[in-house]
């Protein structure tokens, strides 16, 4: 059975996050979705120099309120800035995922950042989900929501849709039964909601994977 996972791109998210990549046969990063504007997409807390947790954000050029995620961009001062900002988030500057590194080869795009930041935090927890964009999918303008979603399990040939449990009020089980799809949800995350980035800083990667493994077991709606 192919299970799919969908969740929009966040920056270097917790541990839980990637339950869903531990959990799935493919991960879909959902960004043809607005950009929210205060989110977690682009931002997140990282312990300062003093070990106080402080919001560090991602310079992004203005774009109009409706913009997707695939078409936010860097600014032009973003290698500069972050490198500025490691001054006082020490996880920024002592970086298990290379944050910096691969900034050239996203050619200003925050979502193609994002997908490989993702994608190499996935590879050093030893995680092997197939990571596909959703803006890659020519999904239909007018499918939103569940439909969207049911659309994008289908285009992929998934049998099983897993989903973060804060997905069970968006979600209605007979609507997936009716696509002879499998509606499945984790359980709440039990462990540290810190940044991933400053975990691996600290703690064995294999350990911190099988943490994530053993939360990984999709549930029945």
């Amino acid at each position: 059975m192919t299970r799919i996972a969908i969740m929009q791109p966040y920056f270097a998210p917790y541990a839980g996050y990637f339950r869903l990549a531990a959990a799935s046969d493919i991960f879909v990063i959902y960004d043809c979705v607005q950009f929210p504007r205060r989110g977690w997409v682009h931002r997140n807390k990282l312990p300062d120099a003093a070990g106080q947790q402080q919001w560090f954000t991602l310079p992004l050029e203005k774009a109009p309120q409706d913009t997707a995620i695939s078409a936010m961009r860097f600014s032009d001062d973003t290698r500069t800035r972050i490198e500025t900002a490691a001054q006082r988030f020490p996880d920024l500057r002592d970086q298990t995922v290379p944050l910096v590194a691969h900034l050239h080869a996203a050619e200003g795009s925050l979502a193609s950042w994002l997908a490989e930041s993702l994608i190499m935090t996935c590879r050093l927890l030893g995680l092997k989900s197939e990571f596909i964009r959703s803006s890659d999918l020519n999904l239909p303008d007018e499918l939103k929501g569940q439909d969207r979603i049911i659309e994008i399990v289908k285009q992929l040939g998934g049998l099983s849709y897993v989903n973060a449990p804060g997905g069970r009020a968006l979600y209605q089980e007979e609507a997936f039964r009716q696509q002879s799809l499998e509606l499945t949800f984790l359980a709440p995350y039990e462990g540290d909601f810190g940044s991933i980035l400053h975990r691996l800083q600290h703690e064995d990667p294999e350990q911190l994977a099988a943490e994530i493994v053993r939360q990984s077991l999709p549930q029945a709606a």
